[in-house]
């Protein structure tokens, strides 16, 4: 009906894409406000965004919540309610916010506030709404941000990439007098893990293998709140390793890859994909891995478990909640983690705190398995005194498989984890997987980057001059080329290199050039 900031550009295809997102797709007698969100693949080519400082916001932000530059994060308020005016019996009506930034927190928190009174008031608010939001400062990582909309103050923190893994936000923020009283939320983007994961609690040794390998998963719920915030949960559970493969919390057969990921002709895709519409079932029970979920009730007790089944019980409509694959897990399960939740449910901990377990045991799981290969990774670097200031900087020496398997025998992840298992088979596994090479590829990239930030330094510390003395025009010529495209690669590339360095070096190339005839020197400066 209606897209504010009326300057935002969607494609038609995008727009119809939102509008059947933004329902729930299969009937839902449920009477009320719903919750739910959609990540949607942007179609029509790269647009300009309003940041042109994105590459700096995704250098310090956490990988996990980097800004996308290919989707758009959907978060969704839906309102059913009985309305005899309406033809249909009901008024059903969903406000849309639409981000590529994956704050599902904050924009949930949002749209608390925003769409009664849009319901209410339409139009006028969400323009006195937008008007508020353009004022709020732009994220930065590490920075509290204040942000005022409709008499309330939102107080949040935006993680940032120096943060110690696992460390909780600080709990009292400076209040500076705010008054009324912030409204605080204690993460921008963390779920309630505990409350998510409440059915399959026994089988997060095994989602955390399939999650870490990238496999096909179909997550099949009974609504879209249920189906997108357990998708969410699964693509969380490695942080700090980010999880490099498609995921839709919310998908519906109106999509325009539905094709793509429902033909038999091809495997499926690395992809986690949230449902809730029972013709799936037969659609996509090709999958290897299907988890099927009933309704989250919080009860006093450990909620019923779901079991483990083989794909062939998968019946077609009536589908129990189980975990239906055939996967083997490598690790052998943790019965410590079990326990410990169990007594927090005799004890009536909060939820919070039992979040807060289980999201400790995830990373402490996903750090001894990838420390290692930190690492190996790092041995990869050449030694600081190979860097010599007039030769190209030595290459990173590639990543050899079997080299390290050979590395965990004195220091595999049995330094940090007591979990027994075929450890070697899920690195094996894993080497195949789009979380591998995404995970390799962003620390080749930093490696480079600084190698050439100690190569600059190099030539800084370098007696140019002594250079100079038996190096003929050519040569010298050709040495001002080179520097200066390190200069402007450092400076654009924000390499991880000291100002002061950078300037000693554009000196440099001032000395040199100084020391040419004077037709060259002009040349060199027009250059």
């Amino acid at each position: 009906q209606l897209v504010y900031p009326y300057d935002f550009r969607l494609t038609e295809k995008e727009k119809t894409s939102i509008c059947y997102l933004s329902f729930p797709d299969s009937y839902s007698g449920g009477l009320g406000d719903t919750q739910f969100s959609f990540r949607l693949r942007q179609s029509g080519g790269q647009r300009t965004t309003h940041y042109e400082d994105d590459g700096e916001y995704n250098r310090e932000a956490p990988l996990t919540l980097q800004r996308e530059s290919a989707h758009y994060f959907g978060y969704v308020y839906f309102r059913q309610v009985k309305d005899s005016s309406m033809k249909r019996g009901y008024f059903q009506k969903s406000l849309v916010l639409v981000s590529r930034l994956p704050y599902v927190n904050l924009f949930q928190s949002l749209l608390q506030l925003i769409a009664p009174e849009y319901f209410d008031k339409l139009e006028p608010c969400l323009e006195a709404v937008c008007n508020e939001i353009d004022q709020w400062p732009p994220p930065v990582p590490g920075q509290t941000l204040n942000l005022p909309v409709m008499g309330v103050v939102i107080q949040v923190r935006i993680p940032s990439r120096v943060d110690k893994p696992g460390s909780s936000p600080v709990k009292q923020f400076n209040q500076e007098n705010l008054l009324p009283a912030p409204l605080v939320l204690p993460s921008i983007h963390e779920l309630d893990l505990f409350r998510c994961f409440q059915p399959v609690l026994i089988h997060i040794q095994m989602l955390w293998e399939l999650m870490l390998l990238g496999e096909p998963i179909v997550v099949m719920a009974p609504s879209p709140t249920v189906s997108s915030e357990m998708v969410l949960a699964l693509t969380s559970c490695l942080a700090p390793l980010r999880y490099c493969c498609d995921y839709r919390p919310y998908f519906t057969i109106h999509d325009s890859e539905f094709k793509e990921y429902t033909t038999r002709t091809q495997a499926p895709p690395n992809i986690v994909v949230g449902v809730t519409n029972p013709f799936f079932i037969k659609t996509l029970q090709h999958w290897p891995h299907i988890l099927r979920v009933g309704e989250l009730r919080m009860s006093g007790d450990l909620p019923k478990q779901v079991k483990v089944k083989k794909l062939a019980k998968l019946k077609t409509l009536d589908t129990k909640p189980g975990i239906y694959t055939s996967y083997k897990t490598f690790l052998h399960k943790d019965k410590s983690l079990i326990k410990r939740l169990l007594k927090g449910i005799q004890r009536k901990r909060p939820s919070e705190v039992q979040s807060a377990l289980l999201r400790r045991h995830l990373l402490e799981l996903t750090q001894s398995f990838i420390i290692p290969l930190e690492h190996y990774i790092a041995s990869l670097m050449p030694l600081q005194r190979a860097i010599t200031p007039w030769k190209n900087p030595p290459q990173i020496r590639p990543f050899r498989q079997e080299d390290f398997m050979k590395t965990l025998e004195h220091a595999g992840p049995q330094l940090t984890c007591v979990l027994k298992g075929d450890w070697l088979g899920l690195y094996r596994r894993f080497f195949k997987s789009p979380n591998f090479d995404g995970w390799y590829r962003q620390r080749h990239k930093e490696m480079t980057q600084k190698l050439e930030a100690l190569h600059l330094e190099a030539i800084c510390e370098a007696n140019i001059v002594a250079w100079m003395k038996d190096k003929s025009e050519v040569e010298i010529v050709d040495l001002v080329l080179k520097l200066r495209e390190k200069l402007v690669r450092a400076r654009c590339q924000h390499l991880p290199v000291k100002e002061e360095t950078l300037q000693r070096v554009g000196l440099y190339i001032e000395t040199i050039i100084g020391s040419l005839p004077e037709d060259l020197q002009a040349v060199l400066h027009h250059h």
